[in-house]
């Protein structure tokens, strides 16, 4: 994926890594649409950011995202971009099907069946482009569970699993496939989360991001140094101790 140049489509980004990471894509020469379900925090950043496109979807919605789709791609047609951003993480109890069960649906129509609608939503169009790039958001909790979050940790496997298969299928096609894999990042994802010492403060987050996808165009993860603690665990053989030390910090699971 370029720097610059690009439409691009970030659906669950009003707040946090997604607004984020909008806004310094704007900066870097980009045309952005921001989508989320508040119209209230739509009509904020459009007024507070100009020049930014907003559009109302509600990824957990069908037919929101089926509508949401035709709205970006009538105004914007030359759209080459998707960040399936949208995600919500919660804390689960497994012990107690009463205190998990519903949160643990709710999360995976979230985290998982909303990307994938909203790539097939887009995909048609993007493989009409001569350079386009679905970025799908899976997290180092994909590779190293916190024991407080069972199904966020289980939507963002299967997120990485569908990104590594889906890319085998866009191979020769000009639809690139990448990952963006964050650490613990201070936002608003959990309550108190936005001031965790153990998380990685917002921009200095992005701006690793901005900066690898300036300098790997053609990378495949995107991951700043701080998530590979979690991301390289097997590999490294020191699986069991990066378990140990993830949850040993995590106030979440006391």
């Amino acid at each position: 994926m370029d720097i610059s140049g690009n439409t691009i489509f970030i659906p669950g980004s009003t707040s946090g890594i997604g607004l984020a990471l909008a806004l310094e894509l704007k900066a870097r020469g980009n045309t952005v649409i921001v989508g989320g379900r508040r119209t209230e925090l739509l009509e904020r950043i459009a007024a507070e950011h100009p020049g930014i496109d907003t559009v109302q979807i509600d990824t957990t919605d069908a037919t929101s995202i089926a509508s949401a789709a035709k709205q970006v791609l009538d105004s914007h047609p030359d759209l080459n971009v998707l960040v399936t951003m949208a995600g919500v993480m919660r804390v689960e109890d497994w012990r107690d099907p009463a205190s998990f069960l519903a949160s643990a649906e709710s999360t995976v129509t979230t985290n998982v069946l909303g990307p994938i609608r909203l790539i097939a939503a887009f995909v048609e169009h993007l493989q009409a482009q001569p350079d386009a790039t679905i970025m799908t958001v899976s997290s180092g909790l994909a590779f190293t569970p916190l024991r407080a979050t069972p199904s966020y940790n289980a939507s963002k496997a299967a997120i990485h699993m569908l990104s590594e298969s889906i890319r085998l299928q866009f191979a020769g096609t000009s639809v690139k496939v990448v990952e963006l894999e964050p650490p613990s990042v201070r936002t608003a994802l959990l309550p108190g989360h936005e001031d965790n010492e153990h998380a990685m403060p917002l921009d200095e987050f992005v701006t690793e991001v901005i900066g690898l996808i300036e300098t790997r165009p053609d990378a495949k993860e995107i991951q700043v140094e701080r998530v590979k603690f979690l991301r390289y665990g097997e590999a490294r053989g020191d699986y069991d101790q990066v378990v140990e030390t993830l949850n040993g910090t995590d106030p979440h699971g006391k």
